[in-house]
């Protein structure tokens, strides 16, 4: 599993205006029917009842909404960099402003999992998490995720 496989380059976006974890939701919802041509309101769904199992906000500003979704044919995921954090019910208590959203096949168990360690091990990085904030354009996060694998396989 990596990046160029679970990210498109245009699967990456800055918002400077969600205002709670519910709109957040619904942009990655937006985005993701943009690139991958899913339904909107299946995503949101599927997301909205993935955290009410549990939050994904996973400490250090960082949340991995994931869901699977049905007619999804591989791993797929969504990046959002947010300029003001949200309230995301993190294991932390702190808001987030890194969200990696992963959508996967409902038949896709180690291929999701695979996914979910990859996206999990790479933003645990605190060096990682600082060069993505610190430069808020979507091809350079997407530069900088891609590099990010390249130099972890080597």
């Amino acid at each position: 599993m990596d990046f160029a496989k679970l990210l498109k380059p245009e699967a990456v976006k800055v918002l400077t205006a969600a205002s709670s974890k519910k709109r957040l939701l619904h942009e990655i919802g937006d985005l993701v029917s943009g690139v991958y041509g899913l339904d909107t309101g299946i995503v949101v769904e599927s997301l909205l009842a993935r955290e009410n199992l549990g939050p994904t906000g996973v400490g250090n500003g960082v949340a991995l909404p994931h869901a699977r979704i049905e007619g999804l044919e591989s791993v797929v995921g969504a990046f959002v960099l947010l300029d003001r954090p949200v309230d995301f019910d993190s294991v932390d208590r702190q808001p987030i402003d890194i969200a990696f959203a992963l959508f996967a096949p409902l038949n896709a168990g180690v291929e999701h999992l695979k996914a979910l360690a990859l996206v999990s091990r790479t933003l645990r990085e605190a060096s990682i998490r600082a060069k993505l904030r610190s430069n808020p354009d979507p091809t350079t996060i997407y530069a900088i995720l891609s590099e990010t694998q390249n130099s972890q396989a080597a």
